[in-house]
């Protein structure tokens, strides 16, 4: 409850989430400003590679769990210094 990652892509690794519980919010750069993505339980949500984001958890109470599958055995996370890379 009331985290947040840093901002972040993970190179050429496709990512896959699922969302089992709570309400997690994805932020992702589009290339002028930042997509808000608003989840619930059952929603899937897919990040292509090299895409900058981060997951929060908003609620000061409410854990939230997903599952999350990579492309890739390895694991690749390129910390930014903001969404937009500057």
């Amino acid at each position: 409850p009331g985290t947040r990652s840093a901002d972040h892509h993970h190179g050429p690794t496709e990512t896959a989430i699922y969302v089992v519980s709570g309400h997690p919010r994805f932020v992702f750069f589009d290339g002028t400003t930042e997509a808000v993505i608003e989840t619930s339980p059952g929603d899937y949500v897919f990040v292509p590679p090299w895409v900058p984001h981060r997951e929060e958890n908003p609620s000061p109470m409410q854990e939230s769990v997903v599952v999350i599958a990579r492309s890739s055995q390895e694991a690749v996370v390129v910390n930014l210094p903001s969404l937009s890379g500057s």
